[in-house]
């Protein structure tokens, strides 16, 4: 790795990957991030790494055996491992860059790390990692202080205030339209982008959407969500039971994991999808569909989730549906697309009375 590394930093300027390189420039670093992978790995990476976890204060010391911790012990997730180590990453960069150790932290300066390096909404989570962090170092007599107490409890963030991302229902038909199923690749994202419109599937539903999950008798699909553990259950629309169909008999690699979407690529053939890779089939359906503005707004499987329930409640479908068909925990949260149903709250507006008091008469306003 370090040899291909400093190949590629005195070849190309670098070795992270950069949207800005030129196209020769990239097929110089994906030939060695190819051949440092299989040497470590013992196969191809799927995507050339952004950012380069490399710690430059004290933690350096202690990540590794943190994340070991964190593995063995309390058997976290790859997914929990990798957020655990981004998070104390950005927190890594915001030490060195102000000149201060792990153990040289106050109650203001968690604060200013926070207002700057995350969003209103992820601070929460952010502060979570932090303070689980810190306890380790205490609770392991890394650090002679439990700085963990520093790290204010942050109250539960409201989404309310933000509006979700929809689109029409003729954009997403275009979308739909746009995969080109000859291919096997084309029959499966084509499948993938029925999941998220018709149903509103999660990301991580979809990559493990299994043929156990579909019952051909009774035309159901039934499955228990990823993220919340609560069952939902579908009927078989004809387009999504023949897509199945017609991708398992013409599209899909033989053999790999047990689920039905899964990699076509070489290196990874059977083995199933990970959540970004579905966010990508999505975004190249609405750049193929030409759909307006889509880069400004959000543009992954999560924005057909909304666009489906905002489309129902057009369609005057009742709340209690749709929050079962989204498989919602409280119909509390399936009332935040009341606020994009634009034609429905005009319904509720009421006429501004007249002003009789001289103060804001017309005239009055002009002498002012």
């Amino acid at each position: 790795m370090e040899i291909g590394n400093r190949f590629c930093d005195e070849t190309i300027g670098g070795h992270i990957s950069d949207v800005t390189r030129s196209y020769n420039d990239k097929k110089i670093l994906r030939v060695a991030r190819m051949l440092i992978t299989l040497q470590r790995d013992g196969d191809f990476e799927f995507r050339a790494p952004r950012i380069e976890y490399s710690f430059k204060t004290d933690l350096r010391n202690v990540i590794i055996q943190y994340l070991n911790y964190c593995a063995n012990k309390r058997e976290l997730s790859k997914a929990s491992l990798a957020e655990r180590k981004r998070v104390i990453f950005h927190f890594d960069k915001f030490l060195y860059e102000n000149k201060i150790s792990m153990a040289d932290i106050t109650v203001n300066l968690f604060e200013h790390f926070l207002s700057n390096c995350c969003s209103t909404y992820s601070r929460r989570y952010y502060k979570s990692i932090l303070r689980e962090f810190y306890r380790y170092l205490f609770d392991h007599e890394i650090l002679s202080k439990d700085y963990s107490s520093f790290i204010m409890k942050e109250p539960k963030a409201s989404h309310k205030s933000e509006l979700p991302t929809t689109y029409t229902e003729e954009e997403i038909r275009r979308m739909i339209n746009a995969i080109d199923r000859s291919s096997a690749k084309g029959k499966r994202d084509y499948l993938v982008l029925l999941l998220a419109a018709e149903y509103g599937l999660r990301a991580s539903d979809i990559t493990t959407f299994r043929l156990s999950q579909i019952n051909w008798d009774k035309n159901k699909i039934s499955m228990i969500q990823n993220k919340t553990g609560v069952p939902i259950e579908f009927p078989l629309l004809s387009s999504v039971g023949n897509a199945v169909i017609d991708y398992l008999k013409h599209g899909r690699p033989i053999g790999g994991d047990d689920v039905i979407i899964v990699n076509h690529e070489n290196t990874h053939k059977g083995q199933r999808l990970k959540s970004p890779t579905i966010h990508s089939i999505v975004a190249y359906a609405m750049k193929t569909a030409n759909i307006k503005n889509w880069k400004q707004k959000k543009h992954g499987p999560h924005s057909l989730r909304h666009s489906l329930a905002s489309n129902m409640l057009k369609q005057n479908v009742s709340m209690p549906i749709i929050s079962a068909i989204l498989g919602h925990q409280s119909i509390e949260t399936t009332k935040i697309y009341i606020s994009v149903d634009l034609q429905k709250l005009r319904l509720c507006s009421l006429p501004i009375p007249k002003i009789r008091s001289s103060h804001y008469n017309i005239k009055t306003q002009s002498k002012i």
